[in-house]
Formats: C-alpha cells, structure tokens, sequence
C-alpha cells in the first residue's frame, strides 16, 4: 500500500550515450534526500503603460530553463562506480576482475568532464492520493561533491549536479536494486599518513605509510569542479549547451582531530608535502581473499589550517584542513572500488 511520503520515493539515474539526450533510468541507489529542481528565469516586463501599475502577467517570458540540485548517499559497498566516474571525470568504462576470482576492482583518478551527461529521475510520492510522480532531468553533470565520515557513523556521498531540462512526462521507471549492497561505516577504516606513492599499470599504491596515533573523529573529503554553466544564446529555445570546464578543479578535506603537534601540526608549520590513505574495507567477496573495499589514495597533500585550541577543561582539539595537489607524477587522487560488479 503506498504511504504518500517519502518512505514510496525512488531515485534512478543512467549515463548518457550523447550529453542531454535522455536515456532510461536502469540504476537504482537508496538514497538519504534529493534537491533537483527546474530553475526557470524570467523576462519581466518594464514597459510604462497609463492606467496600470503592475506588470502585465501576458509580458512575462520564461527565457532560460535549467536544472541544479544535490543528492546524498550513504555510501554503499556496490553501485557507486558511475558517481565517481562522473564526479572526477574518470576514464574507466569496465572494471578489472581480480585474478580468476568473483572480485572486481574500479580505478577512479581526476580527467575530464567534457562529454559526461547523467539521466536522473527522481519518484516524488504526492500525499494527496499517494501516487509517485516521475520527475526527468536530462544533461545532469557533476559541478561538486563531497564525501564526508564522521565516529559511529555510516560515510555519506554528495554530488552536486547541473542539469539541462527536466521532463515530467516519462514513465516511472521501475527501480531494481543490487543484490547484497551493503554500506561501509566508521569501524572498517585504516588511516596512514606519509610513505611512497607509486603507480603502474593505472594503479596507484603508497609504501611505507604509518597509521596515524591521533584520535580523528570525521574525514571529509571535497571536490569542486568549476563549470561555465550558463551558455545560452540566440536560437537555443532557452536551453543552456554543455557545460564545460573553465577553472581549475580543487580536492580539498577537513581531519577533525585530537590535538598532535608531531603527527600532524608539524605538516603545516613545515610546509611539509605528504600522502594519505584511507581504506573502508568490508566483508569477503568473490572466492579469493579479498574484500569489499572503498580506498582513498592523495599522494600530495599540504595542510593549510592546524589551530589547536584551548576551549575549555576538555580535550585539545584541532579542525585540520588540507588541499590536494599534483606531484606531476601520480593522479592528484585515487578512489578504488573492490565489489562483484563486472559493470558500472
């Protein structure tokens, strides 16, 4: 029986074949909420007429349409491939089966978004009768993104998306879920800092990194791609072309920590370069050893903020925060997916 809430929404979403030409919505994620709307801006008009004080409402134009919005996961062991791709403009189309065994792994690193266009329709259930209305947005790519981790809590995954148009006439797709998706949460994390980034064969991997001792209660970890995302013009019906690149791209975090001068307030006063890696790694998959797995690799980052304050009687804490950069050898990041999908 449907509720007439959001217990009945549904969010599905597929890559685009041509930037803004519409596809079926075969994917489906559980979702935590959604904020894609139609953003239409008007033509008011301004000319004085005797007798009237307001504008005329057969005047009024609507010129530009346009999509915008967010979505947030919680960060599943299976299905997320396509919002990375997306969200760093990877190159990855399959991923690589480990060995002979069930285990796949996808290997995604910063390229380019142009070209790169997402499906994504959202099933919106209207209380009055509880019926679930399908709501299209074409042209959808990936302006920012944000994955954050905080103690005794499940990772949640942002992405941030500019749209073309939105339809309300296509069917209701019908959702079909991966079976066994599970989620990643705080308890399965490594942390390390420091050691030797190397990368062959498309792979990126770090030697010699030391776990770090400091009590660290939240990762983030975000990502702005800057995109010129108003290009209309003359004989374009109000509808924007692709958006394309126009600034360079940033990976930023944030380590909300206990206070540790060697292990971490010394990174900023020394301006020192290091790596990091974090790894959720979950249950066994595939009939090998290995496992379910969400890793983050940054060969070079610099911390920019380090203030440890006196608050109070409680613990020191610090807010570190960091920025990616390129050491002009490995990718600035790496995110890496181990699970059964032999496909995005």
């Amino acid at each position: 029986m449907p509720t007439g809430t959001g217990l009945d929404a549904q969010l599905m979403f597929a890559p685009e074949t041509t930037w803004s030409t519409a596809v079926t919505a075969t994917h489906s994620l559980e979702f935590d909420s959604e904020s894609l709307s139609f953003d239409p801006t008007f033509l008011e008009p301004t000319g004085l007429r005797v007798g009237t004080k307001f504008k005329r409402a057969s005047r009024v134009r609507v010129s530009r349409k346009s999509v915008s919005g967010d979505l947030t996961f919680e960060h599943a062991t299976k299905g997320m491939g396509l919002w990375w791709k997306h969200a760093l403009g990877a190159t990855i189309t399959t991923p690589t089966q480990i060995a002979t065994s069930g285990a796949f792994k996808q290997i995604h690193t910063p390229g380019g978004l142009f070209g790169l266009g997402m499906t994504v329709q959202v099933g919106r259930p209207q209380p009055s009768d509880g019926v679930v209305k399908p709501f299209t947005y074409s042209g959808c790519k990936v302006t920012g993104w944000e994955f954050d981790c905080k103690d005794n809590a499940v990772p949640t995954f942002k992405v941030t998306v500019d749209g073309k148009q939105e339809d309300t006439t296509v069917a209701l797709a019908t959702p079909a879920f991966l079976t066994g998706s599970s989620v990643f949460d705080f308890s399965q994390t490594t942390l390390k800092l420091g050691g030797t980034p190397t990368t062959a064969s498309g792979e990126t991997t770090i030697s010699g990194g030391v776990t770090v001792s400091t009590i660290i209660t939240e990762f983030t970890l975000t990502g702005a791609s800057p995109l010129a995302t108003d290009r209309f013009g003359l004989g374009n019906a109000g509808l924007k072309a692709q958006q394309l690149e126009n600034d360079s791209p940033t990976i930023t975090g944030k380590l909300t920590a206990e206070f540790n001068k060697a292990e971490l307030y010394d990174l900023l006063t020394n301006n020192t370069t290091t790596a990091l890696q974090l790894d959720f790694t979950g249950a066994g998959v595939g009939t090998g050893s290995d496992h379910y797995l969400l890793s983050f690799i940054i060969p070079a980052l610099k911390l920019k903020t380090a203030p440890p304050n006196v608050s109070g009687p409680d613990i020191v804490q610090m807010s570190t925060t960091f920025e990616c950069y390129s050491n002009e050898i490995d990718p600035v990041l790496q995110v890496k997916l181990v699970s059964d999908e032999a496909t995005l």
